[in-house]
């Protein structure tokens, strides 16, 4: 696959894509800090914490590329400008966004 307007390739696909055709907001009490620093008792969690290490220096080099395309691609799509192939992959973005806050404001 190729990098385009809703995929880039993670260090030109060794360390794995990010596809902001699937991109879903989230609010502060929906996601976990993960300690990348942690020992961990096996090797494949290991393996694969060293994978996120890697993939998050990535991030962390190109972090004014992601927001461009993540924002970009968000733009294109509320503004009905995407190429139909795209917009028929990406998610419902307004939908999400009014069920995250619809699930935000319910009552615990």
């Amino acid at each position: 696959m190729h990098n385009t307007l809703d995929f880039v390739k993670i260090a030109n696909g060794k360390l794995g894509a990010i596809n902001f055709n699937n991109m879903v907001p989230v609010t502060k009490n929906n996601y976990q800090i993960i300690d990348l620093n942690k020992k961990t008792l096996n090797k494949q969690d290991n393996q694969y914490q060293e994978l996120l290490k890697d993939q998050l220096s990535w991030l962390n080099k190109n972090y004014i590329q992601i927001i461009y395309k993540a924002d970009n691609l968000y733009a294109l799509y509320l503004a009905n400008l995407l190429p139909e192939n795209i917009k028929k992959r990406c998610c419902n973005f307004k939908l999400l966004e009014e069920k995250c806050t619809a699930y935000k404001n319910l009552p615990m």
